[in-house]
Protein backbone atom coordinates (compact mmCIF):
# COMPACT_ATOMS: atom_id res chain seq x y z
CA UNK A 1 0.00 0.00 0.00
CA UNK A 2 1.27 3.40 -0.66
CA UNK A 3 -0.22 6.87 1.78
CA UNK A 4 1.00 10.25 0.04
CA UNK A 5 -0.24 13.79 0.07
CA UNK A 6 -2.42 14.28 -2.85
CA UNK A 7 -3.08 17.84 -3.67
CA UNK A 8 -6.89 19.26 -4.77
CA UNK A 9 -7.38 22.74 -5.96
CA UNK A 10 -9.43 24.43 -4.23
CA UNK A 11 -12.21 24.07 -6.86
CA UNK A 12 -11.62 20.94 -8.15
CA UNK A 13 -12.37 18.46 -5.40
CA UNK A 14 -14.65 16.07 -6.52
CA UNK A 15 -12.33 15.63 -9.67
CA UNK A 16 -9.28 15.02 -7.76
CA UNK A 17 -11.02 12.18 -6.00
CA UNK A 18 -12.94 10.78 -8.83
CA UNK A 19 -9.15 10.39 -10.73
CA UNK A 20 -7.99 8.67 -7.54
CA UNK A 21 -11.03 6.48 -7.36
CA UNK A 22 -10.32 5.44 -11.10
CA UNK A 23 -6.45 4.77 -10.31
CA UNK A 24 -7.53 2.70 -7.92
CA UNK A 25 -7.61 4.32 -4.89
CA UNK A 26 -9.07 2.43 -1.97
CA UNK A 27 -9.16 5.66 0.95
CA UNK A 28 -8.93 9.16 1.14
CA UNK A 29 -8.01 11.49 4.75
CA UNK A 30 -9.39 14.75 4.15
CA UNK A 31 -8.49 18.11 6.11
CA UNK A 32 -10.06 21.93 5.57
CA UNK A 33 -11.37 23.26 3.13
CA UNK A 34 -12.86 19.77 1.92
CA UNK A 35 -14.91 18.20 4.51
CA UNK A 36 -18.23 19.56 3.67
CA UNK A 37 -17.49 18.75 -0.15
CA UNK A 38 -16.28 14.84 1.09
CA UNK A 39 -19.31 14.50 3.14
CA UNK A 40 -21.16 15.69 0.34
CA UNK A 41 -19.37 13.29 -2.52
CA UNK A 42 -19.92 10.35 0.31
CA UNK A 43 -23.31 8.11 -0.91
CA UNK A 44 -23.07 6.26 2.64
CA UNK A 45 -22.14 8.15 6.14
CA UNK A 46 -21.23 6.96 9.42
CA UNK A 47 -23.30 8.43 12.25
CA UNK A 48 -20.41 10.50 13.67
CA UNK A 49 -19.75 12.46 10.37
CA UNK A 50 -24.44 12.19 10.19
CA UNK A 51 -23.73 14.48 13.58
CA UNK A 52 -20.46 16.52 12.34
CA UNK A 53 -21.73 17.11 8.99
CA UNK A 54 -18.35 16.53 7.54
CA UNK A 55 -15.87 13.44 6.45
CA UNK A 56 -12.32 13.51 6.98
CA UNK A 57 -12.12 9.94 6.08
CA UNK A 58 -13.34 8.22 3.12
CA UNK A 59 -13.41 4.53 2.10
CA UNK A 60 -14.41 3.15 -1.18
CA UNK A 61 -16.99 0.70 -1.05
CA UNK A 62 -17.03 -0.81 -4.28
CA UNK A 63 -19.20 1.43 -5.95
CA UNK A 64 -19.38 4.66 -3.77
CA UNK A 65 -17.62 6.38 -1.00
CA UNK A 66 -18.07 5.79 2.89
CA UNK A 67 -17.65 8.73 4.57
CA UNK A 68 -16.63 8.98 7.99
CA UNK A 69 -15.31 11.38 10.99
CA UNK A 70 -13.15 10.05 12.78
CA UNK A 71 -11.77 13.65 14.99
CA UNK A 72 -14.17 13.03 17.66
CA UNK A 73 -12.46 9.25 18.48
CA UNK A 74 -9.10 10.64 17.96
CA UNK A 75 -9.64 13.07 20.29
CA UNK A 76 -11.15 10.61 22.88
CA UNK A 77 -8.78 8.25 22.35
CA UNK A 78 -5.59 10.99 23.08
CA UNK A 79 -7.47 11.80 26.43
CA UNK A 80 -8.28 8.46 27.98
CA UNK A 81 -5.25 6.22 26.33
CA UNK A 82 -2.44 8.64 26.53
CA UNK A 83 -3.06 11.52 28.69
CA UNK A 84 -4.67 9.55 31.69
CA UNK A 85 -7.57 11.38 31.90
CA UNK A 86 -11.22 10.46 32.63
CA UNK A 87 -14.08 12.02 30.88
CA UNK A 88 -16.90 10.81 32.67
CA UNK A 89 -18.43 12.91 35.42
CA UNK A 90 -16.17 15.81 34.70
CA UNK A 91 -17.04 19.07 33.55
CA UNK A 92 -16.06 20.04 29.96
CA UNK A 93 -15.56 23.35 28.30
CA UNK A 94 -15.01 23.48 24.29
CA UNK A 95 -13.93 26.68 23.49
CA UNK A 96 -15.64 27.46 19.40
CA UNK A 97 -18.60 26.22 17.81
CA UNK A 98 -17.55 25.51 14.20
CA UNK A 99 -16.60 22.27 12.38
CA UNK A 100 -13.86 21.08 14.49
CA UNK A 101 -16.23 21.51 17.50
CA UNK A 102 -18.75 19.50 15.90
CA UNK A 103 -16.57 17.00 15.03
CA UNK A 104 -15.91 16.20 18.85
CA UNK A 105 -19.10 16.93 20.31
CA UNK A 106 -20.44 13.46 20.01
CA UNK A 107 -17.33 11.66 20.62
CA UNK A 108 -17.50 13.69 24.59
CA UNK A 109 -20.71 13.19 25.00
CA UNK A 110 -20.73 9.59 24.54
CA UNK A 111 -18.36 9.15 27.53
CA UNK A 112 -20.68 10.42 30.01
CA UNK A 113 -19.35 13.90 30.99
CA UNK A 114 -21.17 15.77 34.07
CA UNK A 115 -21.82 18.35 31.77
CA UNK A 116 -20.22 19.50 27.97
CA UNK A 117 -20.65 23.72 27.56
CA UNK A 118 -20.18 25.50 24.32
CA UNK A 119 -18.93 28.89 24.21
CA UNK A 120 -18.14 30.93 21.38
CA UNK A 121 -18.09 34.41 19.90
CA UNK A 122 -21.10 33.85 18.24
CA UNK A 123 -23.36 32.71 20.50
CA UNK A 124 -26.40 31.57 18.09
CA UNK A 125 -23.69 29.54 16.73
CA UNK A 126 -23.11 27.87 20.28
CA UNK A 127 -26.50 27.34 20.67
CA UNK A 128 -27.10 25.88 17.62
CA UNK A 129 -24.64 22.95 18.10
CA UNK A 130 -25.75 22.30 21.78
CA UNK A 131 -29.32 21.66 20.08
CA UNK A 132 -27.85 19.46 17.14
CA UNK A 133 -26.27 17.06 20.21
CA UNK A 134 -28.68 17.28 22.87
CA UNK A 135 -30.09 14.02 22.85
CA UNK A 136 -26.33 13.09 23.32
CA UNK A 137 -25.97 13.72 26.69
CA UNK A 138 -25.51 16.96 28.89
CA UNK A 139 -24.45 19.88 26.56
CA UNK A 140 -25.35 23.07 27.41
CA UNK A 141 -24.38 26.86 25.44
CA UNK A 142 -23.16 29.67 27.25
CA UNK A 143 -21.71 33.54 26.49
CA UNK A 144 -18.68 33.61 27.42
CA UNK A 145 -19.55 36.81 29.41
CA UNK A 146 -21.54 33.79 31.57
CA UNK A 147 -18.38 31.72 32.12
CA UNK A 148 -17.04 33.88 34.60
CA UNK A 149 -17.15 32.46 37.91
CA UNK A 150 -17.23 28.71 36.66
CA UNK A 151 -14.24 26.19 36.47
CA UNK A 152 -13.76 22.99 34.43
CA UNK A 153 -11.82 19.96 34.43
CA UNK A 154 -11.08 20.13 31.01
CA UNK A 155 -10.87 23.02 28.70
CA UNK A 156 -11.14 22.26 24.62
CA UNK A 157 -9.66 24.71 22.05
CA UNK A 158 -11.99 24.53 18.90
CA UNK A 159 -11.50 27.74 17.97
CA UNK A 160 -9.79 28.97 15.03
CA UNK A 161 -6.83 31.35 16.53
CA UNK A 162 -4.04 30.06 14.86
CA UNK A 163 -0.54 29.93 15.92
CA UNK A 164 0.30 33.42 14.52
CA UNK A 165 -1.67 35.24 16.63
CA UNK A 166 -2.25 35.68 20.41
CA UNK A 167 -5.40 35.43 22.76
CA UNK A 168 -6.79 38.47 22.14
CA UNK A 169 -7.28 40.97 25.92
CA UNK A 170 -10.78 39.87 27.56
CA UNK A 171 -11.34 37.26 25.02
CA UNK A 172 -11.97 34.85 27.60
CA UNK A 173 -12.89 35.23 31.59
CA UNK A 174 -9.93 34.33 33.84
CA UNK A 175 -9.67 31.55 35.96
CA UNK A 176 -11.97 28.94 33.63
CA UNK A 177 -9.55 26.14 35.34
CA UNK A 178 -10.09 23.57 38.03
CA UNK A 179 -6.97 23.14 40.04
CA UNK A 180 -6.02 19.48 38.45
CA UNK A 181 -7.70 21.15 34.69
CA UNK A 182 -6.26 19.98 31.19
CA UNK A 183 -5.93 22.41 28.42
CA UNK A 184 -6.22 20.78 25.26
CA UNK A 185 -5.63 22.54 22.08
CA UNK A 186 -6.86 21.17 18.83
CA UNK A 187 -4.15 22.89 16.96
CA UNK A 188 -0.39 20.91 17.02
CA UNK A 189 2.67 22.65 16.74
CA UNK A 190 6.58 22.64 17.78
CA UNK A 191 5.68 25.57 19.58
CA UNK A 192 3.40 26.49 23.03
CA UNK A 193 0.67 27.10 21.14
CA UNK A 194 -1.34 30.90 22.31
CA UNK A 195 -4.17 29.22 23.76
CA UNK A 196 -1.89 26.82 25.88
CA UNK A 197 0.33 30.00 26.70
CA UNK A 198 -2.82 31.40 27.80
CA UNK A 199 -3.96 28.39 29.66
CA UNK A 200 -0.90 28.23 31.63
CA UNK A 201 -1.03 31.78 33.19
CA UNK A 202 -4.61 31.14 34.20
CA UNK A 203 -3.09 28.20 36.12
CA UNK A 204 -4.10 24.68 34.19
CA UNK A 205 -2.33 22.31 35.80
CA UNK A 206 -1.60 20.36 32.39
CA UNK A 207 -1.46 21.42 29.03
CA UNK A 208 -1.59 19.05 25.53
CA UNK A 209 -1.58 20.54 22.17
CA UNK A 210 -3.33 18.08 18.90
CA UNK A 211 -0.56 16.03 18.23
CA UNK A 212 -1.88 12.87 20.20
CA UNK A 213 -5.59 13.69 18.18
CA UNK A 214 -3.70 13.94 14.64
CA UNK A 215 -2.46 10.07 15.09
CA UNK A 216 -5.10 8.94 17.05
CA UNK A 217 -7.55 9.76 14.19
CA UNK A 218 -5.25 9.03 11.84
CA UNK A 219 -5.01 5.32 13.62
CA UNK A 220 -9.21 5.08 14.06
CA UNK A 221 -8.98 5.62 9.87
CA UNK A 222 -6.68 3.21 8.96
CA UNK A 223 -8.82 0.88 10.98
CA UNK A 224 -11.40 1.62 8.89
CA UNK A 225 -9.64 0.59 5.47
CA UNK A 226 -7.31 -1.73 6.48
CA UNK A 227 -9.80 -3.46 9.84
CA UNK A 228 -6.25 -3.40 11.76
CA UNK A 229 -5.51 -0.79 14.70
CA UNK A 230 -1.62 0.71 14.41
CA UNK A 231 0.39 1.00 17.19
CA UNK A 232 0.39 4.77 18.14
CA UNK A 233 3.22 4.67 20.32
CA UNK A 234 6.19 4.58 17.28
CA UNK A 235 4.90 7.34 15.69
CA UNK A 236 4.59 9.52 18.75
CA UNK A 237 8.26 9.10 19.85
CA UNK A 238 8.91 9.55 15.77
CA UNK A 239 7.34 12.84 15.53
CA UNK A 240 8.40 13.68 18.69
CA UNK A 241 11.81 13.25 17.85
CA UNK A 242 11.77 15.30 14.63
CA UNK A 243 10.10 18.06 16.63
CA UNK A 244 12.60 18.30 19.33
CA UNK A 245 15.37 18.58 15.97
Amino acid sequence: MRYERLLAPVDGFVETVRKFAEADGLGLNVTIPFKVQAFALARERSQRAQAAGACNTLAWRGEHWFGDNTDGAGLVRDLTCNLGETIAGRTLLVLGAGGAARGIAGALLAERPLRLVIANRTHAKAIDLSAQFERGGPISAEPLASLSGQQFDIVVNATSLGLGTSVPAGLWPHRLFTPQALAYDLIYADQTTPFLHWARNEGAARTADGLGMLIEQAAESFYLWRGVRPDTDPVFRLLRAAGRD
